[in-house]
């Protein structure tokens, strides 16, 4: 019942800036209603709501047009990161504003040792090749955040969680990854659990860190310009 009534009001949505659209006034995912009408798709497709939280609303929101080209140019990015990024998953996901966002996901067993929030040779190789990808899409702003399993307490987790994404975000930066575009770097201990914590399987796969690079204002300029590749 949830569902058909999310729906319902998204067709409204649709309804009311598809009149404004025929007439020249704006587009579906223009400035004045495209950050809500993206926070309500972003629904849709996360399901549970959290994609909602990628990112941050900006400035000047991306025309439907402008929409299309960083969706493209995102796909670009999530093909990159698959191909230099061997031991993490690339998924495709929608940031706070209804853009395409790509979401890397690393298992924290490889990148940390059980308790642990040092990064192991086999770690930083991987992140080194990762930081490739970001210093070549610089135009993407990047969020760091740390997950453990329900093991423990948030006395425990949450400070754990937190200090695996900062080990993260400082080697990027060795690597060369400006400091600038990192710009969410947080712990979640046991919040946001992808699998059953009741099993060891589904432990493991809670213990992860995952990062998010969105299109930063600077590439919705470059989008709305026509300019951006």
């Amino acid at each position: 019942m949830k569902k058909i009534k999310l729906l319902s009001f998204l067709m409204c949505f649709l309804t009311v800036f598809g009149c404004q659209t025929k007439q020249g006034t704006g587009s579906l995912l223009g400035a004045g209603g495209g950050a809500a009408l993206g926070a309500i798709v972003g629904q849709i497709i996360g399901k549970d709501g959290k994609s909602t939280a990628i990112g941050a609303a900006i400035g000047a929101a991306a025309g439907a047009g402008a929409g299309a080209i960083i969706g493209r140019h995102m796909d670009k990015v999530a093909a990159e990161a698959a191909a230099n990024v061997q031991n993490a998953k690339v998924e495709e996901v929608t940031d706070a504003n209804g853009l395409k966002a790509v979401k890397v996901t690393f298992d924290s067993g490889i990148l940390f040792a059980t308790n642990k929030a040092d990064l192991n040779l086999v770690s930083k190789n991987e992140l080194a090749r990762f930081s490739t990808v970001l210093k070549n899409n610089a135009d993407c702003h990047v969020d760091i955040y740390g997950h453990t399993d329900s093991t423990g307490n948030d006395g425990i987790n949450i400070p754990l969680s937190n200090n695996r994404a900062q080990s993260v975000a400082t080697y990027l930066k060795q690597c060369g990854v400006s400091a600038q575009q990192l710009q969410n770097i947080v712990g979640k201990g046991s919040a946001e659990p992808v699998a059953d914590n009741g099993t060891a399987q589904g432990r493991q796969l809670n213990r992860r860190v995952e990062i998010y690079l969105y299109a930063s204002q600077a590439m919705v300029d470059a989008a709305n310009a026509g300019t951006l590749k």
